[in-house]
C-alpha cells in the first residue's frame, strides 16, 4: 500500500469500518446476488454484484495487511457513507426500504443490531 496512511490511521479506519459494516460477508453476498438478479437476466448471480458492493466484499475478505490503498478509499467511502446517513447512534432504525437497501448494499442493515 502506497497511500499516506499511517498506521493509527488505518487502524482506526479498519475498526469503523468493522463498526459500520453489520453484515458478514456471506450475508452480503446473498444481499447483492438477490438484489443484483432480475428473472430476465442471462448473467449468473454472482456476475450480477457490481459496483461498491463488489469492492466492499472484497474488503471483508482480505486481512488488514493485505489492504490496497483502493481498499483504503472504498473503506472511507462506506464509512463516511454510513455515519452521513446514521450520523453516531447505530442502533437498529426502521426506515424506508430505499434507504435501508441502499445502506445493506455497502454492508450495513440499520435493523441489524450492531
Amino acid at each position: 500500500m502506497t497511500d499516506e496512511t499511517s498506521d493509527v490511521e488505518l487502524d482506526a479506519l479498519w475498526n469503523d469500518f468493522h463498526r459500520v459494516v453489520n453484515m458478514t460477508s456471506h450475508e452480503l453476498s446473498e444481499w447483492l446476488r438477490t438484489r443484483h438478479a432480475h428473472e430476465d437476466s442471462e448473467e449468473l448471480p454472482e456476475d450480477a454484484i457490481t459496483g461498491k458492493g463488489r469492492r466492499v466484499l472484497a474488503v471483508l475478505q482480505k486481512r488488514r495487511m493485505d489492504l490496497t490503498d483502493g481498499d483504503v478509499r472504498v473503506m472511507r467511502q462506506v464509512v463516511g457513507m454510513v455515519d452521513e446517513q446514521r450520523r453516531d447512534d447505530l442502533a437498529p432504525t426502521a426506515g424506508e426500504a430505499h434507504w435501508r437497501h441502499r445502506l445493506m448494499s455497502v454492508g450495513h442493515d440499520p435493523l441489524k443490531p450492531v
